[in-house]
């Protein structure tokens, strides 16, 4: 199925833009204009001729110029005759935000709809949904006011989810906190595109490094386990299901109007498709970081370098309950840290007057140490002897790509602005040890399951 229009349009008609700032059609209106969309836009409202300085027209069929995209906000009761107008238009792909049908009971309606989308051939996204951002475009259809809902910066990780409302606060929690995203898309009740198409689609888009999905009902259990084990041998696939109680799944009726499904039927068949099963939205996350921005580990041996012991100890044994492995040091490290003054070996605790230089030295020697696989390296920006000139060592130490580099950096203001800095240059960073070392499982478990070569 190609779904490039709904990233990349070049001409968009948006329908149903108000007067009204307030209502959902001229937010949509005004994100395209503040966002900085690259093509054209054409509004539609039968009862205005101008606003914000943009002709309205009566009709989307009286547009002169070739439109790619329809984006659709209008009563449910007005949203087949628009349709019908868009097919007049000869418009093969719209996004219908509007709400009111099966989610609502009006089943009548719904069915009214899918039959006329399938009569004109029109692919959908929606009704019921926010719809797309693209960060690389700027193509925004999300009817929530930039002032209040934060746009996040590109990046690798795309986000396909079922609920406007979770996927809106989890990007707007995103960027703040710095991720990057490719795209998101809000797709509401799935009447003709899909979960699984559009992760058969970001499974190509070379933009896309991981896909998140949040997910209430799948609608083709085949189909899906199809598209979800093909693209997991690609790229990671980070799913969480809402719904895992009897009281949740009764709750996802009258809101996308799914069936929600045994969780443990979805556990096993997320497991059977590579895909990596997320408890939390937090947890999702957390591991869409590690799983963008660090490489394919050799092994699951880790070499824990630290400036506080206490920090160590705790890494060793989140290391051991996840199943993974504390490196053992080859005799040639051994003789690098004897030189360095220290004595333990892994973890390796640089001591409360660790210097730069001393971290410096300690990472050059894990990532030459054939018997370590992964780096979680601590540093607390707190002890006086650490200089800023660490973020370089980091970023560098990184940018080799020898071996993944997994920081845990604790504190306030000083540390965040720090850890944001190492973090923008593509290091996964955490700020307990327990998180990253999960994260790290996660990573570890990914790519052994999925990628064999």
């Amino acid at each position: 199925m190609d779904l490039n229009n709904f990233f990349s349009a070049k001409s968009i008609a948006i329908v149903g833009v108000s007067r009204d700032p307030n209502k959902v059609g001229h937010v949509i209106f005004r994100n395209f204009i503040d966002g900085g969309f690259h093509g054209r836009i054409f509004i539609v409202n039968p009862n205005a001729d101008m606003i914000l300085n943009h002709k309205s027209y009566k009709n989307v069929a009286d547009i002169k110029e070739k439109i790619d995209l329809a984006i659709i906000a209008v009563p449910a009761a007005t949203v087949p005759d628009v349709i019908r107008d868009c097919a007049k238009k000869r418009i093969k792909d719209v996004i219908i935000i509007s709400s009111g049908f099966k989610e609502g009971g009006n089943f009548t309606l719904d069915k009214r709809l899918e039959l006329l989308l399938k009569k004109y051939k029109i692919r959908c996204i929606g009704p019921n949904c926010l719809g797309c951002f693209d960060a690389h475009t700027k193509l925004d259809s999300l009817f929530l006011p930039r002032y209040r809902l934060s746009r996040p910066k590109e990046g690798g990780i795309s986000f396909v989810c079922q609920s406007g409302a979770v996927g809106s606060a989890i990007l707007d929690l995103a960027t703040e906190q710095g991720y990057g995203f490719s795209r998101f898309i809000s797709y509401g009740n799935a009447m003709n595109i899909d979960e699984s198409d559009l992760i058969e689609y970001l499974g190509k888009d070379e933009k896309t490094k991981v896909i998140c999905l949040y997910v209430e009902g799948i609608k083709d259990g085949r189909k899906f386990m199809r598209v979800a084990s093909k693209v997991s041998k690609k790229k990671p696939i980070i799913a969480i299901k809402g719904g895992v109680t009897e009281e949740g799944a009764k709750a996802i009726i009258s809101h996308t109007g799914s069936i929600a499904g045994s969780a443990e039927i979805y556990k096993g068949a997320f497991e059977q498709c590579g895909v990596v099963i997320a408890d939390t939205l937090s947890d999702m996350f957390r591991f869409a970081k590690i799983l963008e921005k660090c490489m394919k580990p050799k092994g699951k041996r880790i070499q824990v370098i630290t400036n506080g012991g206490g920090y160590g100890i705790l890494s060793s044994d989140a290391i051991v309950k996840n199943n993974l492995d504390i490196a053992k040091l080859s005799d040639e490290s051994k003789k690098i840290i004897k030189k360095l003054g220290l004595t333990t070996e892994n973890p390796l605790d640089l001591l409360g007057d660790a210097t730069t230089a001393r971290y410096k030295a300690a990472l050059e020697m894990a990532i030459n140490d054939p018997n370590v696989d992964i780096i979680l390296l601590i540093v607390l920006y707190q002890t006086p002897l650490v200089t800023t000139d660490i973020v370089d060592i980091i970023i560098e130490s990184n940018d080799l790509k020898k071996k993944p580099i997994v920081v845990v950096s604790t504190g306030g203001e000083f540390t965040e602005l720090l850890k944001k800095n190492v973090e923008s240059n593509n290091v996964s960073c955490y700020m307990f040890p327990e998180e990253a070392v999960e994260a790290i499982a996660t990573l570890v478990k990914y790519y052994r399951s999925n990628i064999k070569e």
